[in-house]
């Protein structure tokens, strides 16, 4: 039996990112282990319920602490070479670098890593600059990421102008990339449901960090408001203790004002249901999951026009594409819909045949399957 090591930073993807892949894994006769740093017991209880076997291993999620960093790496290399898996899969910056390091050191035969989206680091600041400081590092950055892929087999990356931007820095050779595209979403799942039309309600799904345009968001509903006070504003996600994190105080002002609604860390899909458009005015991303549920939902989307959100919207088709950070134009696509709710159908419609062709979750895992096993699938997808 062939066994593969799923490495991650975050014990909780393994269920709401992998478990298809796990599923699909482990059909196919292959032991699955999964590494993670902080499994709580429904988290483990469910990672065995995949098929997979969830073992604690020692990583830092966040933070640079090159000797913390540099220990658990030899720590979680010993672990492997217990384990001897076939082949490893890190995803997250920490298991692409560390991971896949204690992999080569452990000496597993083959080793993937997978690029979720290169992160606030390779993301400009509010002004559209990069800091001092943001500039130095994005240099370490890539430096441990040239340190940890020139051991991995293939990289994978879920679109091409993070793939792009790591060639052009001379992270790996071009021909190591391998281009995914999104993760997908569970199609059978995320139905179609039909979209609210009155009152126009948009939404946000995303932790509540600056990078994810939460301000601009709110910044826009608060312009729309003005004109139609009726239009419902929603945002779900958690407060997060990153550095760049809107705070509680930010959003409770919001809320008071009779800007949006806020209801936290909740599931997605019943909120889902009550909108007509979705809304990720993001810095930057891999491929939003967010967006994909929304899409396959059969929900219009505004978007920003940067790496990972481009992916998902075709302009003027399933919805809009705006520049990052414009309040104004996000406010103006806003408006388009209340304006036009025709295209709040139409949109919804063709987001739905855009999910189906390029975010099946079925045929996204059987292609990265096809890949950890050698099968050769085809690289690339449609942008």
């Amino acid at each position: 039996m062939r066994t593969i090591v799923l490495i991650t930073s975050h014990a909780p993807s393994l269920t709401s990112f992998r478990a298809p892949l796990i599923r699909l894994l482990h059909s196919q006769g292959v032991q699955v282990f999964a590494l993670a740093p902080n499994f709580d017991e429904s988290t483990r209880f469910a990672v065995q319920a995949l098929g997979a076997m969830p073992i604690d291993c020692p990583m830092a999620r966040t933070g640079m602490n090159p000797l913390r960093d540099a220990v658990n790496t030899w720590h979680m290399a010993k672990l492997l070479r217990r384990l001897k898996p076939d082949m490893s899969l890190g995803y997250f910056i920490k298991p692409v670098i560390f991971g896949t390091l204690a992999a080569w050191w452990a000496g597993v035969p083959q080793r993937f890593a997978m690029v979720e989206g290169l992160g606030f680091v390779f993301t400009p600041t509010d002004d559209g600059a990069f800091s001092f400081k943001r500039r130095l590092l994005k240099r370490l950055v890539l430096w441990l990421y040239k340190l940890g892929m020139s051991r991995a087999e293939r990289v994978i990356f879920l679109n091409s102008d993070d793939q792009a931007e790591l060639v052009a820095s001379g992270v790996l050779p071009a021909s190591k990339g391998f281009l995914l595209g999104g993760i997908g979403v569970d199609l059978e799942h995320w139905v179609p449901a039909p979209p609210v039309q009155q009152p126009p309600t948009f939404m946000l799904v995303a932790r509540l960090l600056r990078e994810k345009g939460v301000a601009q968001y709110a910044a826009a509903a608060r312009i729309v408001k003005q004109k139609y006070p009726q239009t419902r504003f929603i945002l779900l996600g958690g407060l997060d203790d990153n550095p760049g994190s809107i705070t509680e105080a930010d959003v409770q002002a919001w809320v008071g004002e009779g800007t949006l609604e806020w209801h936290g860390h909740t599931p997605v899909m019943p909120w889902m249901a009550q909108t007509s458009v979705y809304v990720l005015p993001s810095y930057r991303e891999g491929v939003p999951v967010s967006t994909q549920e929304a899409m396959a939902m059969g929900r219009a989307v505004i978007t920003t026009d940067v790496p990972g959100c481009r992916q998902t919207v075709m302009d003027g088709v399933n919805g809009f594409l705006v520049p990052p950070r414009d309040v104004e134009a996000l406010a103006e696509k806003m408006q388009l819909f209340i304006a036009q709710p025709e295209l709040i159908a139409t949109m919804g419609q063709a987001s739905r045949r855009i999910a189906e062709e390029r975010f099946d979750v079925r045929k996204v895992n059987r292609r990265l399957v096809d890949l950890l096993l050698g099968h050769k699938p085809k690289d690339g997808m449609v942008e």
